[in-house]
């Protein structure tokens, strides 16, 4: 018996067998494409970053690694060709923007490690790079434009000076990192020869503190507090409180700071002059599980949002398991610890109408002539706080310039507004300087984040940096 296979084939059961398999193999070939487009594409970057990858070392054979600019063209890093082909990373400000821009070398770190993958290529055309190929030279890769300010990442630096601690500048509006400092420091330029040293030194001066920094908020904290209050409906309008210098509760002391006594206070003077006794007595009347809603509403114990390269953002924690350690917290002692990364979101938020802009720090990418070829756009994280909730911050927060612990930062060309921390970190009443802040009151442009190692009062050692910054950028820079 003989088989018409024509007739077979035509036969609408084995058509329909058959258009069923093509549209399998068809959907399998595009998901293969798509997958293999994420891959070498989307996730570039991160092969390029890894070690076992080749491809890095053979770019680096055709392209000069390229340029890394601050926002107003300064050179933070570029590439140089030695005689026998290699290529040198030269960082023109030595230690003064090395966490931020970072270093290229073993797993790379800051905008290096960002636009790691930018950097290693080119936007020359074949031509060009045949002609530069036969000049002994390579193709010119891809320049990353920065939003660091030159004027306030120096100012920053040299302000801070031989202290430890972090200074953070963000635009409130888009999110834009104008400077990030962080001290101790390293020389990029060696840090090959002197990797073994830097990493083994106790002072850790690769930890990035802005974003790594783990620290008791101290009065700073009282922002979080006054807060919850407000959020819970509280009168605090008819708060009144009478400080004798401490506040005791069920055999629990709470002391001003260094034991001074405040007299009778109102809600807002308590947070202006930073009263522990009060704002214990506030924490005591403060709902646990709406407390801990509050919190978590301004990003503790939650993921931080970041648009920029980070090795790990530290996440805030608190603890209010007992009455002690409530009134602790409320103080921003005990065992709660932030970022100054944190404080400083949660103040660009306060700033903003309550949107948070999520920070970056790469603005965008160009080729050889100057043609921009990848721009970075703000992006909203969302609102942390509702529009009365801002502002009812901010006027506390106005008020610690006004008539509290920051009246140093009084100025005719700008008002600020902030908050002061005094943040013990041992048994012996020593203490780290905080101050984090915004400027001008009524339409907010920058916020500073500033914590002094050891600085005692943020009055003493973090307000007098903050105004320097505040004072050069309301002068000089926008």
């Amino acid at each position: 018996m003989q088989i018409d296979l024509k007739k077979v084939i035509n036969s609408k059961p084995q058509k329909k067998n058959i258009y069923f398999s093509i549209g399998i193999f068809t959907a399998l070939f595009v998901m293969l494409a798509v997958y293999i487009n994420t891959v070498y594409f989307k996730e570039s970057k991160e092969l390029l970053s890894n070690s076992y990858n080749k491809q890095e070392s053979n770019l680096m054979k055709k392209t000069l690694r390229g340029s890394i600019l601050s926002s107003d063209g300064t050179v933070l890093a570029y590439s140089r060709l030695n005689a026998d082909g290699s290529q040198t990373r030269v960082y023109p400000y030595g230690c003064v923007f090395c966490h931020a821009v970072g270093y290229n070398a073993f797993s790379k770190n800051g905008i290096e490690a960002e636009v790691n993958y930018y950097l290693l290529n080119t936007g020359d055309s074949v031509l060009d790079r045949a002609q530069k190929s036969g000049e002994g030279s390579l193709a010119d890769g891809y320049t990353a434009v920065s939003t660091l300010n030159t004027k306030l990442q120096v100012l920053a630096d040299q302000a801070l000076g031989e202290r430890e601690g972090a200074v953070f500048v963000t635009d409130v509006k888009t999110g834009k990192i104008l400077a990030l400092v962080s001290h101790p420091v390293f020389d990029p330029n060696n840090i090959e020869e002197d990797w073994d040293y830097i990493a083994e030194n106790d002072s850790s001066p690769l930890l990035n503190r802005v974003t790594q920094g783990f620290y008791p908020p101290g009065s700073v904290f009282k922002i979080f507090t006054a807060y919850e209050y407000y959020r819970e409906g509280m009168d605090y309008e008819s708060y009144g409180f009478d400080c004798n210098g401490y506040f005791s509760t069920e055999d629990y002391r709470i002391s001003c700071f260094h034991g001074g006594a405040h007299g009778h206070v109102d809600f807002e003077t308590s947070f202006a002059k930073s009263c522990n006794s009060s704002f214990a007595n506030i924490g005591t009347s403060l709902n646990d599980e709406e407390f801990k809603k509050g919190l978590s509403n301004l990003l503790f114990d939650t993921e931080l949002p970041t648009g920029f390269y980070n090795r790990g953002v530290s996440v805030s924690s608190y603890d209010i398991s007992s009455v002690f350690k409530k009134l602790q917290t409320s103080i921003g002692q005990g065992d709660t610890s932030v970022s100054p990364y944190h404080i400083n979101l949660v103040t660009m938020a306060i700033a903003n109408g309550g949107e948070l802009m999520v920070p970056y720090i790469v603005d965008s990418i160009e080729d050889s002539r100057g043609l921009t070829i990848k721009k970075y756009h703000p992006e909203s994280y969302g609102k942390l706080l509702t529009d009365d909730e801002s502002m009812f911050l901010k006027e506390l927060m106005r008020a610690v310039v006004t008539k509290g612990t920051g009246s140093q930062l009084g100025s005719d060309i700008y008002e600020a507004a902030g908050k002061t921390g005094s943040a013990e970190y041992n048994n012996h009443g020593d203490s780290h300087g905080w101050f984090t802040g915004f400027a001008p009151v009524d339409n907010p442009e920058i916020a500073i984040t500033v914590i002094v190692e050891r600085g005692g009062t943020g009055s003493e050692s973090a307000v007098p940096i903050a105004k320097q910054l505040f004072d050069l950028y309301f002068e000089e820079i926008r």
